[in-house]
């Protein structure tokens, strides 16, 4: 197995103990201060793209980039939002047009790596490896955009994908827990047999079925031969386990998943949990604080909601104890004339007190140490560090670890799927093939 794919695998283990790390801070972050160079000479001006546009999340961002200015008069910096889907698009764009920012958001996995393949990734080990900022951050989320042995991003966020359920539909109507998918798939003909949405689905975008997908397939299909498909040099996607999982997920679809969910925003799914039409939705512990009364959501669900990880498969070939999640990041363009600006704005993102702040504020894990407690976060956040912590790994989002020319392929059988027009088998084949294109020109 070539060094890549054996990072990976270390990755996959080593991710297991992040939460552990940022629960309880086993390293010091003394000296970090609000800035590395608070009161120095910086001088130039960086343009900063994030992904985080929303009313509930840009007043903290353009908080950081003020605060910042504050103290470093002779910066200045272009900061620019672009949500979540349209930011793919945008950062090719870029990145084609020999535009790509200073500082831009990346997903870990092949989606960062191209630019480092590429060359438009700085090499950020000098500054990170045992260093009092790299040490204050969680290793294995540092270890997820580490590539060759060097790292090119800076983590700033932990996240997973569960089930949360209206505790107060699930009691109402008698409903466990499930703890398989089998019994998942009943729980789902129980609700839907009451007149009730099973689970709110929204693919739009077309990341919520493939994120299905992320988590199913680890299930079906062992963790090396995981490791060597997702290698874009090795890849061939022949193991009888995606045809199977692709099974399960048509299987979830028809019990329990919303009809005609390629024209729903995944906005519209959250609401149909929280208005009490569904009693299920596929999410992300980074949208938990939209289900908290602070993110305003009605007090009927705010105080009746839990969650649950995907169940295991029955007499699966795969991992069934992973969670599916990856740490969000930024990386620095290698091509950057200030490239010390843009390292100490990182550095200043990710010091503890706004690392602090990044949880209290937004409602996420941050990946700084010791910087998630009961203080800054409602319970839910603190049981999601628990279930993490007690997972054997975690799977990178399928769409982001995968060459874009594969993932594409999944994104499109899937949606295809979900329309009636392509079967599993179909969406293999498509995945197979598009996997020769890469192996021949990785």
């Amino acid at each position: 197995m070539d060094r890549t794919a054996s990072l990976r695998r270390r990755r996959w283990s080593l991710i297991a103990t992040l939460l552990v790390f940022v629960l309880v801070g086993t390293c010091s972050s003394a000296g970090l201060g609000a800035s590395a160079s608070t009161g120095s000479k910086l001088s130039g001006s960086i343009v900063f793209l994030e992904r985080w546009p929303e009313p509930q999340y840009a007043p903290f961002w353009k908080k950081i980039v003020a605060d910042y200015l504050a103290l470093h008069p002779n910066v200045r910096i272009d900061h620019q939002a672009i949500a979540d889907q349209p930011y793919k698009d945008k950062i090719r764009v870029l990145t084609a047009a020999g535009q790509l920012p200073d500082i831009y958001f990346s997903w870990a996995g092949d989606f960062a790596n191209k630019f480092v393949r590429a060359g438009l990734a700085a090499d950020l080990t000098p500054y990170m490896r045992n260093t009092p900022w790299g040490n204050s951050l969680a290793p294995a989320a540092v270890d997820a955009w580490t590539h060759g042995g060097k790292i090119y991003g800076v983590p700033i966020s932990v996240d997973a994908k569960v089930f949360l359920y209206n505790t107060k539909i699930f009691a109402n109507n008698g409903l466990q827990v499930p703890k398989t998918i089998d019994a998942l798939i009943t729980t789902c003909d129980t609700l839907r047999s009451k007149g009730i949405e099973p689970i709110a689905f929204g693919n739009k975008d077309g990341w919520a079925a493939i994120h299905y997908m992320t988590s199913l397939n680890p299930k079906y299909v062992p963790r090396a031969t995981l490791d060597k498909d997702f290698e874009p040099s090795t890849g061939e996607f022949t193991d009888p386990g995606y045809v199977a999982a692709l099974n399960e997920f048509s299987m979830i679809n028809k019990h329990c998943l919303t009809q005609g969910a390629n024209g729903i925003d995944y906005t519209v799914a959250q609401a149909e949990l929280m208005q009490g039409k569904a009693a299920m939705y596929y999410g992300q512990t980074v949208e938990f604080k939209t289900f908290t009364r602070a993110g305003g959501a009605p007090a009927s669900f705010a105080n009746n909601w839990d969650f649950f990880p995907m169940p295991p498969v029955p007499n699966g070939r795969g991992d069934q104890n992973l969670l599916t999640g990856a740490p969000d990041g930024f990386m620095i363009n290698a091509k950057s004339k200030h490239i010390d600006i843009a390292v100490d704005l990182l550095k200043f993102i990710t010091d503890r007190q706004n690392a602090e702040a990044f949880t209290k504020t937004l409602g996420r894990l941050s990946s700084v140490a010791g910087t998630a407690t009961s203080a800054n976060a409602f319970p839910q956040l603190i049981k999601a560090l628990r279930v993490i912590n007690s997972a054997s790994g975690m799977n990178i989002w399928l769409d982001t670890i995968l060459h874009i020319d594969i993932a594409n392929a999944y994104l499109n059988g899937l949606e295809a799927m979900l329309n009636g027009t392509k079967t599993p088998d179909q969406i293999m084949q498509d995945v197979r093939a598009a996997a020769a294109k890469v192996r021949a020109n990785p």
